[in-house]
């Protein structure tokens, strides 16, 4: 017997069963689903991104957009964090009686 305990047996007849079965199975959802009236994925409506944002103008001016965008945002997280933080020292220092 191998390592680990496992015998492996005529794996190609297990994988054509294993096949037969997936197969019935499918098709046997597959009737369901049409008496059900329900739609497929394969015939309902592709699923589409929202567009883009026009910045107007070249790329290098779309990225340099962009990227000021991106500055902004991280400047503005890290200014609620230190906020949040301030905040909730002053808390625990009240609660605990602290005076600074």
């Amino acid at each position: 017997m191998p390592a680990g305990g496992l015998f492996m047996s005529d794996w190609q007849t297990d994988l054509d069963d294993l096949l037969k079965r997936t197969t019935t199975f499918v098709e046997s959802v597959g009737s369901k689903i049409e008496a059900l009236g329900v739609r497929s994925r394969a015939t309902a409506e592709p699923i589409t991104s929202p567009p883009l944002p026009k910045f107007g103008g070249c790329e290098r001016d779309e990225i340099m957009k962009r990227v000021e965008s991106f500055k902004a945002h991280q400047l503005r997280a890290i200014r609620e964090r230190e906020e949040y933080a301030v905040s909730v020292l002053t808390k625990l220092k009240e609660a605990l009686g602290v005076r600074s």
